[in-house]
């Protein structure tokens, strides 16, 4: 017959729980794990809002430029970019390099009510109608 344990095997048997030193490391843990994740998660937020804005750069002028025509010549002119970018407006000068026909823009986008641009590049591009261009003329051999 089984008789049910007596009083005094129970206390000598273990006790069937989680020490606090046990609880405290794998709350220590479950929090960074948390933290962890939370830091992903913010990261990855910012980074989609950045994603979002729209940046402007003197690419978008050159790019206009090379739409339009590739007949050039030396000069300066100014605009803005629309409704898309009300914020921005764009200046270039345009100057002849050499006698080959190449023209350099120094192409400046400046944010309204600030002095300094916030993006500026020069590039060079072939004029076929330059004065002086040589290029593409026959040459003339005699004697």
């Amino acid at each position: 017959m089984n008789l049910p344990p007596s009083s005094e095997a129970r206390a000598s048997r273990p006790a069937a729980a989680f020490s606090l030193a046990e609880v405290m490391i794998a709350v220590g843990i479950f929090f960074m794990a948390i933290f962890a994740i939370l830091s992903l998660v913010s990261g990855s937020l910012k980074n989609a809002r950045r994603l979002r804005r729209l940046q402007v750069d003197s690419g978008m002028v050159a790019a206009q430029l090379l739409i339009r025509t590739n007949r050039f010549s030396e000069g300066s002119d100014s605009g803005d970019f629309g409704g898309v970018y009300s914020d921005f407006r764009w200046e270039y000068q345009c100057s002849q390099v050499e006698t080959n026909g190449l023209m350099q823009f120094d192409i400046a986008v400046f944010k309204r009510g600030v002095h300094d641009p916030v993006d500026h590049m020069s590039i060079l591009l072939f004029s076929p109608d330059s004065a002086n261009n040589g290029f593409g003329r026959p040459r003339m051999s005699g004697p």
